[in-house]
């Protein structure tokens, strides 16, 4: 999977799935990142080749049908 890294790059997690969600109009994803970026509403990154993609921690279920 895709490397999940900091606001400086640093490696943190790694994606472990991901898609596009038609219902939310965005990707969704799930990994695995080290505890102190863990707390929900943290500001991290996906490594998607040269681009680094914004994201945000957040609690499960993150949709409610």
């Amino acid at each position: 999977g895709y490397d999940i890294v900091d606001s400086n790059g640093k490696a943190i997690g790694k994606v472990t799935s991901g898609t596009m969600s038609p219902s939310l109009k965005k990707g969704i994803g799930l990994g695995y990142v080290a505890p102190v970026f863990s707390d929900y509403g943290s500001k991290i990154h996906i490594q998607i080749r040269k681009n680094k993609v914004p994201a945000t921690v957040v609690k499960l279920p993150f949709y409610k049908g």
